[in-house]
């Protein structure tokens, strides 16, 4: 054996070692006290309390009762310790699909019902075991929450949040449910060319739409109809003692190309600047 040849092994060696040492050391302790508490922020290794948390009061959320319910329900049900689903909140931009999952948190706590929420970006998806070993000694439940997920084509992350829906060595504690929100019904972007694979088409559609059907919970957000946009307005008009004018909605929301509750809480924002009011 040369020389060159013995560095090499005792290389490879060394990096062993230290990946059997980084296996073995102790999973990171929160940094906040996650037995009290709404929402925290997974940071990658701490989790963090986030100070101040006021999602939209539930109520106020207009034009997406049905997706209020069966949320408001199965987030019961995980807060009790029942059966309960991973979420996929899939649809249009700004039809409150972030809202709607941060606010029945808040609903719930206000009705002294005990669960928390914990958001992690997309990106964070390879420590999330790390996260979970934290969460499932805790006596409460969570919502994990991560906001506007997507993958690259080619991405091994879709695989890996398989993993944790369902089965495989890193998937979440029983007092741990995932709530995703996505642009696309399917989270994985699909392309024409999938139609005309010389292997097998069928199989590399069904991979991609594998990931969506591990979430037990569906719900879809569609763009607003002119009368669901102009009730969104008036709700909130409403509670902030603000009138308005429809026509002026109207081109408000035209003017930015959508109509959605994104939009309509921005004309009520704007609303209460000309009325020179403060809104929070």
């Amino acid at each position: 054996m040369t020389d060159g040849e013995s560095s090499l092994d005792i290389g490879a060696a060394l990096h062993r070692i230290a990946d059997a040492l980084e296996r073995l050391s102790p999973v990171p302790c929160a940094s906040a006290d996650i037995g009290v508490g709404p929402a925290f922020h997974w940071t990658g290794t701490t989790i963090e309390a986030i100070e101040r948390f006021a999602p939209i009061p539930l109520d106020l959320l207009t034009a997406i009762d049905d997706q209020k319910a069966r949320l408001l329900e199965n987030t019961t049900r995980l807060a009790n310790g029942f059966a309960a689903h991973d979420v996929l909140l899939w649809g249009s931009r700004g039809m409150g699909k972030s809202a709607l999952a941060k606010s029945v948190v808040l609903e719930l706590n206000m009705a002294s019902t005990d669960i928390a929420m914990v958001e992690a970006s997309a990106d964070m998806l390879e420590t999330l075991p790390d996260l979970f070993a934290i969460l499932g000694k805790q006596n409460r439940a969570f919502v994990l929450f991560i906001d506007d997920i997507g993958f690259d084509e080619g991405s091994a992350a879709p695989r890996f949040l398989r993993s944790m829906l369902e089965g495989g060595a890193a998937a979440r504690p029983d007092n741990v449910r995932l709530y995703v929100t996505s642009n696309r019904r399917h989270i994985v972007p699909r392309h024409m060319a999938e139609q005309d694979d010389p292997i097998n088409p069928r199989d590399v559609i069904d991979d991609k739409l594998a990931l969506s059907d591990r979430f037990g919970l569906r719900l879809g957000f569609h763009a607003a109809s002119q009368d669901d946009y102009l009730a969104m307005i008036n709700r909130y008009a409403e509670v902030h003692a603000l009138d308005f004018d429809s026509e002026d909605a109207l081109l408000w929301a035209k003017q930015r190309g959508s109509r959605s509750g994104r939009v309509a809480w921005q004309y009520i924002v704007e609303l209460a600047g000309r009325a020179g009011k403060s809104i929070s």
